[in-house]
């Protein structure tokens, strides 16, 4: 072999050699990610995993969620009423989903108008399901037993969710603990617990599905009427401002076969939902009054303090 040839190839074989440092050294500046991303909540890998719905941890840029409610309108404290009769209550931080409440908040009563929002709620989302869009009648009469408290209302849209059927969907749907159906919607039974599970179900879209949410809240931020129209109880608690943008559904009617006058009220707030229940002899209350003053103490109870 000539020294020329020899001197050619040794001078290849160095570019070469400079050439695949070069690579190397541009592979390592610039690395491809390789890693594979675990499943949610399996805890497996170099990938950052992922908690959802009631688990999800707060953002490391962003304060965490305070246990006991502070940061909100609302939050756990003692709540010490002398009534003649019976009252429950609870309370539900929705980031969260924990409840809190009296000793007896899974205790029952008869829901009487209070369920109108379920109705309500059932009637949009099958709707919905099924492909359609309700009929400004439809609207129009789901706004009237809402707003109103119109019973013939409620009856006739009960019967097109199936009666029954439908409160046993809102059990399930809903995941509540304490309640049961029956084919009477003023007769079905709920409890405080129960009730802010119904409005957590409504305000994150179960009950009423994504399209009808929005809408079916701002209907129920319309009740008006004063105690005729079952606009009293929680929201009286809160500065006017407030009050109209809270949620409410409230049930009351005197049970002849107790002797009692029954009032239940439900309120959806901005990441809260509250549920009182209460009821008082005939011979000492006749109308929803006492009983929505009570509510209303309840909410007032739990009210943070600035």
């Amino acid at each position: 072999m000539s020294r020329k040839k020899s001197s050619s190839r040794l001078l290849i074989f160095v570019a070469v050699l400079a050439i695949a440092g070069g690579v190397a050294a541009f592979v390592a500046a610039f690395p491809k990610h390789t890693t594979t991303p675990t499943a949610a909540g399996t805890g497996s890998g170099t990938e950052p995993t992922k908690a959802t719905g009631d688990d999800l941890p707060a953002s490391p840029s962003a304060p965490a969620t305070p246990k006991d409610m502070s940061d909100l309108l609302v939050g756990p404290h003692d709540v010490n009423l002398k009534i003649n009769g019976w009252y429950g209550w609870a309370l539900m931080d929705t980031r969260t989903g924990k409840i809190y409440g009296s000793s007896d908040m899974h205790k029952t009563q008869k829901t009487a108008s209070m369920i109108k929002a379920w109705i309500a709620a059932d009637v949009l989302r099958t709707q919905a399901e099924q492909g359609k869009t309700p009929s400004d009648y439809l609207l129009g009469r789901v706004t009237v037993m809402v707003q109103h408290s119109d019973n013939n209302a409620a009856v006739e849209l009960f019967k097109l969710v199936s009666n029954g059927a439908s409160t046993r969907r809102m059990i399930s749907l809903c995941d509540m603990k304490d309640s049961k159906s029956d084919d009477n919607w003023s007769n079905t039974l709920v409890s405080p617990y129960d009730i802010v599970k119904l409005g957590k179900c409504i305000a994150d879209g179960r009950a009423a599905g994504p399209k009808w949410t929005q809408w079916l809240l701002t209907t129920m931020r319309g009740v008006n009427g004063g105690l005729t129209y079952g606009d009293f109880g929680i929201r009286k608690a809160f500065p006017d401002d407030v009050a109209k943008t809270v949620a409410i559904k409230n049930g009351w009617i005197d049970r002849q076969a107790t002797q009692t006058f029954t009032v239940n009220c439900l309120a959806i707030g901005d990441h809260w939902t509250m549920g009182v229940m209460t009821n008082s002899p005939l011979s000492f209350s006749h109308d929803d009054t006492y009983g929505a003053n009570v509510c209303k103490q309840v909410a007032a109870a739990l009210l943070n303090k600035p």
